[in-house]
């Protein structure tokens, strides 16, 4: 919600999306079948928001696994881009694997996909989200987050799509900003600048916050980073402007 308040005052339109699987959205919790499923849905939803809003820039805001997807969706749309995104916002993306998730798992985790996909391998700790417990508790007291463990499919097809966009990164071209907390729990820290080093964009900008856990928009200092996002958004939103003579 910080997000929306934030922006929402100062005349964005905020549109958020459940993933399969997730929050009110039907599927077995945290489990797809195929990682594109994530980015047909997105695209579906992006065609409904290109309704509701006619000839307004859009730009793509994606956090954590929602990092990933908008990352792969950037590759699999680059081509329809130039009337559809002006740009996108990667907050704690999941693109490189943790140092601790070990080769074991990596394996179980492709060999449970085939045998067994919706069996559940690994749990995240809620206690990685925020530095702040109040953000916590109220993230492990909603009835629409899933704190279980991740189905072995849904593993599987993260790892096979960090690599994929981690080889194809150069492909993407349009303007990008990444945020990322430094001290992040829940996913590797340093595949933000691994991310940004990879992406072909000539107008890319990175923050990284001391201290940070995961989601920098629900820290005890959230206001930087979404005061940063916001100024971001506003530099890229000038070409736009009606020029006055």
């Amino acid at each position: 919600m910080n997000v929306v308040n934030h922006l929402v005052p100062s005349g964005y339109a905020v549109y958020g999306i459940d993933h399969i699987g997730h929050g009110k959205s039907d599927g077995k919790r945290v489990y797809v079948e195929r990682f594109e499923d994530f980015t047909k849905v997105l695209k579906n939803y992006f065609d409904m928001i290109e309704k509701l809003q006619p000839d307004k820039p859009m730009f793509l805001i994606g956090h954590s696994m929602g990092g990933l997807i908008s990352a792969a969706y950037l590759l699999n749309h680059q081509n329809e881009l130039s009337g559809e995104l002006s740009g996108a916002i990667l907050s704690g993306p999941g693109i490189k694997l943790s140092d601790d998730i070990s080769q074991a798992t990596i394996f179980a985790a492709k060999l449970f996909s085939i045998i067994m996909p919706k069996f559940g391998l690994k749990q995240l700790d809620s206690k990685g989200v925020s530095r702040d417990p109040a953000v916590v508790d109220a993230y492990v007291n909603d009835p629409l987050v899933y704190t279980g463990k991740i189905t072995a499919r849904l593993g599987a097809e993260l790892i096979k799509t960090m690599q994929y966009v981690t080889q194809q990164a150069a492909k993407i071209k349009l303007p990008i900003m990444i945020v990322q907390g430094s001290d992040d729990k829940l996913v590797d820290p340093g595949g933000a600048q691994f991310l940004y080093n990879l992406v072909g964009s000539k107008d890319k900008t990175i923050k990284i916050y001391k201290g940070f856990y995961h989601e920098v928009f629900n820290e005890p200092e959230h206001e930087l980073a979404l005061n940063d996002v916001k100024t971001w958004l506003e530099d890229h939103l000038t070409h736009f402007l009606p020029t006055t003579i």
